[in-house]
């Protein structure tokens, strides 16, 4: 196998399209998208960009962990979760990837007009009843503390809707391993939720009259 056309020391294993060279893996990457504009079809780009995306959804992943532990957070991302998995069982095609995408979508709404339950469609993207689902579920949610007083409910502030919507989109993406158009986090969601006891006797949403 011929040597490495940069550093000459190490086998050339792979070709670079770009060069139109043989490179070894280590030259590879450190001249990847600095000294050469790789072409989208270069398989060793698309390698890379899959394994920067792992690392990156494992890095943010274990950056929300606090998450679980807090539990105005965790009572919120378990309604919106659940809103997601009445949508999903009803619509069987619904894939991680449309999660994914609904999850977003609230995100833009909530971010552009939190104070506003039902928005106008944006030009050019449909309305979808899970997204409103979502934005409703998140806009009404509200928190009840262990020791329930008379009007003992606490709202969620705009950073702490935008912290949970984020948290389930990594959690979507840390399961689905890159495979987002099956069902993986979905069906984990499922198995979850039918663990859970009789939720007629959990807490509901406080719809503020």
């Amino acid at each position: 196998m011929a040597k490495c056309s940069r550093c000459g020391q190490r086998k050339a294993k792979r070709h670079c399209p770009a060069l139109g060279l043989g490179l070894c893996p280590l030259c590879c990457g450190q001249i990847r998208e600095k000294e050469v504009r790789c072409p989208p079809g270069c398989p060793f780009l698309a390698q890379h960009g899959t394994y920067q995306e792992n690392r990156i959804i494992s890095k943010k992943t274990a950056s929300y962990e606090d998450i679980s532990e807090d539990e105005r957070l965790v009572w919120l991302s378990f309604h919106i979760e659940t809103a997601l998995f009445e949508y999903s069982r009803q619509n069987l095609s619904f894939s991680d990837r449309d999660a994914i995408l609904a999850l977003e979508w609230a995100k833009e709404e909530l971010e552009e007009s939190p104070s506003r339950l039902v928005l106008p469609p944006k030009k050019g993207k449909a309305r979808n009843e899970v997204v409103e689902a979502i934005v409703r579920t998140v806009d009404l949610c509200r928190f009840e503390k262990r020791i329930v007083l008379p009007q003992d409910t606490e709202g969620y502030t705009p950073e702490e809707k935008r912290q949970s919507l984020d948290a389930i989109i990594l959690k979507i993406k840390h399961l689905a391993r890159g495979h987002i158009e099956g069902r993986t986090y979905l069906e984990d969601l499922a198995r979850r939720l039918d663990r859970l006891p009789d939720l007629a006797g959990q807490k509901k949403i406080i719809v503020p009259t």
